[in-house]
């Protein structure tokens, strides 16, 4: 029985002295769990101080371990960590237990282990499922996090600075700190203040922000200006999203002006066949033309036909699209965009605008053709994450959940 159970326990420095069947701590809970006793299989240990071999126990300290579940079953390690005296120095230390950190009350590959259910879970069903407290598992995802913090930040070459606004309506939203190259997030900042991701990019060091070449960020100047004056060898690119939503957004206020144009009509016929094309139009619209399904071709037909100041906005929201997405070379697309801005002047009056402040950012797309695009996926992973976080009571522990989504393949062994 003791060699299966050393068998199955694997920790090989370690001997059995006992197993025991006991009930579950937690009365809910049916089942038994098991304590297993155990202890170093060598009765000496090196002084920590001078090196020198030592047989001499000064005390046994007993202390109960959570350990991995075994079919089902809680498991706790009864384990006597030894103090030993050395006999040259005479100083008193305690033997070393590899697959335990000090002041631990659970094993490291259980810690792993609930680590990786909270991320397909969360942290308040993970503590009931393995007869654990909440307070205990957010301490395993803490000490996950600190090997994360570690990341090699001197890899960073290009970053994506966005934001997400985790319920959405009530403000509040957290800047999220992206390496574009891997498509991780590399820091949650709990606001966009720019105190706070000031504060979090100074922390990184002068030579980590001394490597970063280029950073993509929205039209918001404060971002701009931060990243001037903290990494002024780095191109700062506006990401090609963000100035299409831009697009998309006058045509869309267009579409709702020619709606409410209509209904103002006296002419009912008339009245009703401009709403009948229009109603339900939005999509149709601002989506990418080739995206669209059949019935939303239609529709798009449709309003095109009732609205010919829409038709043509829409065509020049296509044609700027095309100026992005396709591959001629910098200086031609450069030209292309400068033609459109000539064209479309009169129809998207803000676009070009903002094109006009932001003209340097927004043509360093075509240098390296970066884009904050991966974000959008990071930000609908984050509000997965926030809706099954029940347990994640305060914004560092959803910081801790999110960045371990990402990068627990680091501590993981």
């Amino acid at each position: 029985m003791k060699f299966n159970v050393e068998e199955i326990l694997n920790l090989p420095d370690m001997k059995v002295l006992d197993c025991l069947r006991v009930a579950s701590r937690r009365e809910e809970i049916e089942g038994i769990g098991i304590v297993i006793t155990i202890e170093k299989s060598v009765n000496y240990c090196s002084c920590p101080t001078c090196g020198v071999i030592t047989q001499s126990i000064h005390q046994n300290h007993w202390r109960m371990i959570h350990d991995l579940r075994w079919s089902e079953k809680t498991v706790l390690l009864k384990i006597n960590r030894r103090q030993f005296k050395c006999s040259k120095c005479r100083k008193v230390f305690s033997e070393k237990l590899d697959f335990v950190e000090k002041n631990k009350g659970y094993t490291q590959r259980l810690a792993v282990d609930i680590v990786q259910q909270v991320l397909d879970s969360n942290i308040h069903s993970v503590a009931e499922r393995n007869d654990l407290s909440d307070e205990e598992v957010e301490s395993m995802l803490k000490g996950q996090i600190s090997q994360i913090l570690n990341i090699n930040l001197n890899q960073v070459r290009r970053l994506g600075i966005d934001e997400i606004a985790l319920v959405k309506g009530q403000g509040n939203p957290k800047a999220v700190l992206v390496d574009l190259d891997t498509h991780k997030p590399i820091e949650i900042v709990n606001s966009r203040r720019m105190e706070e991701i000031r504060e979090v990019l100074i922390g990184w060091g002068v030579q980590v922000l001394e490597t970063i070449e280029e950073v993509s960020i929205d039209l918001w100047s404060p971002y701009k200006n931060l990243v001037e004056e903290l990494s002024n060898k780095a191109n700062i690119t506006a990401d090609r999203f963000h100035v299409m939503k831009q697009v998309n957004d006058e045509l869309d206020a267009m579409r709702k002006a020619e709606k409410r144009a209509a209904m103002s009509l006296e002419d009912k016929s008339e009245k009703d066949r401009i709403l009948e094309g229009l109603n339900k139009s939005k999509y149709s619209f601002i989506k990418n033309e080739d995206s669209l399904n059949e019935k939303q071709k239609e529709k798009l037909k449709s309003a095109q036909e009732v609205s010919p100041i829409l038709a043509k906005m829409h065509k020049l929201k296509e044609d700027f699209r095309d100026i992005f997405e396709s591959t001629i070379s910098w200086g031609d697309s450069i030209i292309k965009l400068l033609d459109w801005m000539h064209d479309a002047l009169s129809y998207f009056p803000k676009s070009i605008g903002t094109m006009v402040r932001w003209f340097g950012e927004i043509v360093g797309y075509f240098d390296g053709r970066t884009t904050s695009g991966t974000v959008e996926g990071i930000n609908n992973k984050l509000k997965l994450i926030k809706r099954l976080g029940y347990g994640f009571r305060n914004f560092s522990n959803f910081r801790l959940r999110s960045l371990l989504n990402w990068h627990f393949s680091i501590n993981s062994p």
